[in-house]
């Protein structure tokens, strides 16, 4: 049997699907890793300790929210067809992420941000807006964006409660993952975005980070 190529209308329905998906916790099935804690124990945290801990890996699952929306939108809009293969498969590689961070959430007695759906929604329209204007900037905004999220979750491994090893050893294994992506984005073509623009986009993430942390 032939695979039917998707057109315009298939794409936007499929992506409606896929966000549907990502905001409610509905990506388990497609994950390829188990999650890198599956087989650690428990550990014996403080109250405080398990909320900070709780309120520190919901920031990593909006993070991983919005690298979903990110990634759909770049494909939606991507010029050249190895590139929109690209973003989909890189899409695909953070759906461990996302329910990694979910999972740990839960157990450590939390819930997710509340906000994930409008950070969905900007995410998205930034992503599709860097697709029109080229696949180079698009690439490119995927390095920059790559190396804000490295920069939080190593500032997230000094933050993590010391006994914590379950969330550390997920955090690590993600950063371990984002840089290859980031780097991977720019050996794609993607342009180094100046300075300037790291600043803004720095500004835009400590906005989505502090807003997750406490809601």
């Amino acid at each position: 049997m032939t695979q039917r190529t998707l057109n315009s209308i298939d794409r936007l329905i499929d992506g409606f699907d896929h966000a549907l998906r990502t905001i409610t916790g509905g990506t388990q099935a497609g994950t390829e890793r188990p999650s890198p804690a599956h087989d650690m124990p428990e550990p014996d945290l403080t109250r405080r300790e398990r909320k900070r801990a709780a309120a520190l890996m919901r920031v990593n699952h909006t993070g991983e929210v919005c690298a979903q929306a990110l990634y759909q939108g770049q494909a939606l809009t991507a010029k050249l067809p190895t590139v929109r293969a690209e973003m989909e498969q890189a899409a695909a590689e953070e759906i461990d992420h996302l329910v990694w961070c979910e999972a740990r959430v839960k157990e450590l007695g939390s819930h997710t941000s509340y906000l994930n759906p409008v950070w969905y929604g900007l995410s998205f329209t930034l992503g599709a807006g860097a697709g029109l204007i080229s696949d180079r900037v698009s690439l490119g905004f995927v390095a920059a964006t790559e190396d804000r999220v490295c920069r939080h979750l190593e500032e997230h491994l000094q933050r993590l409660p010391v006994d914590d090893d379950k969330s550390r050893r997920i955090v690590a294994q993600m950063l371990e993952d984002e840089a290859k992506h980031g780097q991977a984005a720019l050996d794609a073509g993607g342009m180094v975005f100046p300075r300037p623009v790291k600043a803004a986009m720095g500004l835009v993430s400590k906005v989505m980070t502090e807003s997750s942390y406490r809601v």
